[in-house]
């Protein structure tokens, strides 16, 4: 059958013609379709035919054919008000977490060289998405924040920052909306670039992923902590083959994830590793502690016998004593399998689970929230050497939180309380019940606006008052400016509570002050 757009095109033309035949009452012969010229016509064949179409017009109804459903790309999402509201909360308290810290911030394109961003990622590097060649340049969208910072400090001769970046980036994964994976999402990464003395700066990264997952208020979480070196040494005295380090490291990534007999599998028959090198392995993957796990590690008579074994637990045991002193060795734990897959990780490496959070069940799905790792980082010593000239290197250490992570489980605590959240900040509404008081309505709103007060106004010309005071109460409004005839008499303004519905007259000309005073926070 013809769509519905066709058969008003046919039938329109057909009616031309039926129309110019009738007035000339003769035989016309013109095209009546596009293509091959049709044989000429009579009259009657061509009222024939628009019967037919008028017949197949009103089959096919009035309406148009349906457009294609509307929907966001795979792995993306809208933003309602109520949800944009508490991301912008949950910012707040990042950003300002970052900048007691010291830290200034910067921005780099959405889009980097895919030469840049390729052999940083390890297996993860297939995430990445590719753009069309564009202008002779092959094109990336960043997979993180870390890489096009590394570039950042190399391409700018930088020697030291202490630099925030919240932005979002791109990867190619299966996403998992209700666990918080997107191909589209935010980072919020604090990074220290510059000579330091060891372990200073990254306790101070455990620190700050300590202030910002307490002040979100989400329950008990543990940072684990682990260190490249150890891994290192580990894999070497258990017999791992030099060149299989790095994909042996994303293996045992996975245990936060599976099972050891699963990652064990994967070790030897996916990845070629001895059974033997496995089971050693195994041995000490699975163990978890503080100091005295350090301590012991120490003693091991086989990683005795590993340099990089040993410097890495010495830097272990310095950096949880400074995580004692910055009192935040009650949420740190020293994980032997943590590794974070990612290539370019040179010292410590740490990662943010919260504890329970597979408890909390979306309310409209009923399905379980656990959404695992919230936030990680470490030491990269090495990065901005692979883009700055001759290899100088900066050696940097950062934090990044994942904030859809963060956002699935606050939204799914919201909903589950039915917790209401206020998406507009305005203080007063400017209010009148009363006709040709529009002009006066304005004039106070300007003067509120002036004075840096939040202010809205009525976009009618007469407004109900009843009207007003439910928008009021359902924005959270706190107070009502009322303007009418007798307050104009008496150069006053009524200002009414939205929450107790008290109403005072004031004086119009200490409108700005006295509102100033009741918005105060400590104003009751």
């Amino acid at each position: 059958m013809m769509s519905f757009a066709t058969t008003c095109t046919k039938l329109h033309r057909l009616l031309m013609v039926q129309k110019q035949l009738h007035s000339a009452t003769v035989a016309f012969s013109r095209p009546l379709l596009n293509g091959p010229q049709q044989p000429s016509l009579t009259v009657e064949q061509i009222n024939i035919e628009v019967a037919k179409l008028l017949d197949l017009k009103a089959k096919l109804g009035d309406e148009p054919t349906p457009k294609a459903t509307l929907k966001t790309p795979k792995g993306t999402r809208d933003y309602t008000p109520k949800q944009m509201a508490i991301r912008e909360g949950v910012f707040k308290v990042i950003v300002d977490c970052f900048k007691r810290h010291g830290a200034e911030t910067i921005d780099t394109p959405v889009f980097e060289l895919k030469e840049t961003l390729t052999g940083k990622y390890g297996e993860d590097s297939k995430l990445i998405y590719d753009l069309q060649d564009q202008g002779g340049e092959l094109l990336s969208l960043r997979y993180d924040l870390t890489v096009p910072f590394a570039r950042y400090v190399a391409m700018n001769k930088i020697q030291k920052i202490k630099r925030y970046h919240i932005a979002k980036v791109y990867r190619r994964d299966n996403p998992a909306m209700t666990r918080g994976r997107y191909r589209e999402f935010y980072q919020c990464d604090f990074d220290i670039a510059g000579q330091y003395d060891p372990m200073i700066p990254d306790a101070e990264c455990i620190r700050i992923l300590y202030e910002i997952l307490n002040g979100l208020k989400l329950g008990n979480f543990v940072i684990k902590v682990n260190h490249r070196s150890i891994l290192d040494g580990l894999f070497e005295v258990c017999g791992v083959p030099g060149d299989k380090f790095r994909t042996i490291c994303s293996s045992v990534d996975k245990l936060d994830k599976t099972f050891w007999e699963d990652v064990r599998g994967e070790m030897v028959d996916d990845k070629g590793l001895s059974p033997d090198a496995a089971d050693r392995i195994g041995k000490y993957v699975q163990l978890n502690g503080s100091t005295d796990l350090v301590e012991e590690l120490l003693k091991d008579e086989n990683l005795a016998s590993s340099k990089r074994a040993k410097a890495g637990l010495q830097e272990m045991k310095l950096l949880l004593k400074y995580c004692k002193i910055l009192g935040v060795s009650d949420r740190v734990r020293f994980d032997m399998s943590l590794a974070r897959g990612l290539d370019y990780y040179t010292g410590v490496i740490y990662e943010a689970i919260l504890e329970g959070a597979e408890l909390v069940k979306s309310k409209d799905t009923k399905e379980q929230i656990g959404v695992g790792s919230v936030a990680g980082g470490g030491r990269y010593d090495d990065l901005v050497g692979m883009f700055a000239a001759k290899g100088k290197k900066v050696p940097c250490v950062g934090v990044s939180i994942g904030i859809e992570r963060l956002f699935s489980i606050m939204e799914a605590v919201l909903e589950r309380n039915e917790e209401e959240v206020r998406t507009v900040e305005t203080e007063v509404l400017v209010a009148s019940a009363q006709p040709d008081m529009l002009d006066e309505r304005l004039k106070i709103c300007t003067e509120l606006w002036d004075a840096g007060i939040k202010a809205e106004v009525a976009y009618k010309v007469k407004p109900k008052m009843l009207d007003q005071y439910q928008y009021a109460e359902k924005a959270s409004i706190p107070y009502l400016a009322v303007i009418g005839e007798q307050e104009l008499k008496d150069n006053t303004v009524t200002i009414r509570n939205t929450t107790t519905r008290e109403e005072v007259p004031i004086q119009r000309a200490e409108l700005v002050s006295q509102l100033k005073k009741k918005l105060q926070p400590d104003s009751s």
